[in-house]
C-alpha cells in the first residue's frame, strides 16, 4: 500500500518542482565515512539519523521530491561486502523508510505542501565503483543486470514506493530494461530518467545519441520526465534543446555544482556565484524543465537557491 505522500505525477502537475541535492556532500559534512564501495549506502546502516537529518534539510531548503538513498545500494554491492541477501534489501528498504517517514512528517506539519519520494534507482555502473557510470562502459549479462536492479525495485516497492528517479544513465539500454522491470515489479509505477551526458550535450556517455534517449523516453508511458545529471553545469543547456526537440515531456536537470576538482593538491576549488549552477537555473526552466535540483557537491544551501528562482516564477 502506497504511503500518504503526493505523487510524483501530482508534484509535477504543479510545477516546475524542486528536487533535493546531494546526499554524500551533505553526509561527509555530518562527519560521516563515504570513503567505500558503497558510498553513502553505507549510512543507511551505519548513520541512518544522519541519512533522515539529510532529507529534513532538504525539505526545509524547498525540496518536494525525495529521492531515498539507494542509488549506490544494491543487493550484489551488499553481498560483496560481507552482508547477507536478506540484510542488504533490509538496508534498501530502510531507505525508502527514512525519505517517507521525513516526507510524511513534513505534510503533516504543513498540509499545503505536496511531497513525494522517489526511489533512486543507479546504473549499473554504479555498483561496479569504477567509475563506469560515466562512461557506460560495461557488457553485463541480462541475469547480472537483473541481479543489481530487480531486487532493488522490489525492496523499495515494498515499503509503498510506486515512483521512482532512474539517475546518471549512461546507457540506453540499461534504461530500457530498468523501465520494463518496474513495470513487472510495480503496477502503477512512474518515473523519470536522466541520463549522464557527454559534453557535447548530444550524446549519452556510451555514445548513444541523446535526442534517440529522449524519444524512447516520449513514447514510454511509464516515464514522466526525462532529462540529465550529475554533469558540468555547462552542458545543460544544449542537451535540453536536444531534448526539447525531441520530447514533449517535462525535462529533467540537476548538474553537479561547478566546483572544480584540483588533481594535484586533491582538492576541491568552488566555483564562483556566477559559475555555479544555481546562476543557470532561470533559463533551464525557460526551455521546459519540470525537475530542477542538484546533484554533486552541491548542498541545501543550493536548494534554497533554486526554491526562490521557482518561487519568483509563480
Amino acid at each position: 500500500m502506497r504511503r500518504s505522500v503526493s505523487s510524483l505525477a501530482d508534484v509535477l502537475a504543479h510545477g516546475p518542482v524542486v528536487l533535493d541535492g546531494a546526499m554524500g556532500t551533505e553526509l561527509d559534512a555530518r562527519g560521516v565515512d563515504t570513503r567505500h564501495s558503497l558510498w553513502s549506502a553505507l549510512a543507511l546502516l551505519a548513520e541512518p539519523d544522519a541519512v533522515a537529518a539529510v532529507h529534513r534539510d532538504y525539505l526545509a531548503a524547498g525540496a518536494r521530491v525525495l529521492t531515498t538513498a539507494s542509488y549506490q545500494a544494491s543487493v550484489p554491492a551488499f553481498e560483496t561486502a560481507g552482508m547477507s541477501s536478506e540484510d542488504a534489501r533490509l538496508a534498501i528498504a530502510a531507505s525508502a523508510r527514512l525519505a517517507l517517514d521525513a516526507a510524511e512528517d513534513w505534510e503533516r506539519r504543513y498540509p499545503g505542501d505536496r511531497v513525494t519520494v522517489a526511489g533512486g534507482i543507479g546504473p549499473y555502473g554504479a555498483y561496479l565503483a569504477d567509475g563506469s557510470e560515466y562512461t557506460g562502459d560495461y557488457h553485463p549479462t541480462e541475469a547480472e543486470l537483473a541481479a543489481v536492479h530487480r531486487p532493488r525495485l522490489e525492496a523499495l516497492a515494498g515499503e509503498g514506493l510506486t515512483d521512482f528517479a532512474l539517475e546518471t544513465m549512461p546507457r540506453l539500454d540499461e534504461a530500457v530494461a530498468v523501465a520494463a522491470w518496474m513495470r513487472e515489479a510495480v503496477p502503477g509505477a512512474r518515473c523519470w530518467v536522466s541520463f549522464q551526458v557527454r559534453p557535447d550535450g548530444a550524446h549519452l556517455a556510451d555514445g548513444t545519441p541523446l535526442a534517440e534517449a529522449a524519444a524512447w523516453a516520449e513514447g514510454e508511458d511509464v516515464v514522466l520526465a526525462v532529462g540529465l545529471n550529475c554533469v558540468a553545469p555547462e552542458v545543460v543547456a544544449p542537451a535540453l534543446e536536444v531534448l526539447r526537440s525531441a520530447t514533449s515531456k517535462p525535462l529533467v536537470a540537476y548538474p553537479n555544482s561547478g566546483d572544480a576538482y584540483d588533481p594535484v593538491t586533491k582538492t576541491w576549488v568552488e566555483a564562483s556565484a556566477h559559475e555555479r549552477f544555481t546562476a543557470s537555473a532561470d533559463s533551464w526552466l525557460d526551455s521546459g524543465v519540470g525537475l530542477l535540483g542538484g546533484c554533486c557537491r552541491t548542498t541545501p544551501a543550493d536548494t534554497r537557491a533554486l526554491s526562490a528562482v521557482v518561487a519568483a516564477r509563480r
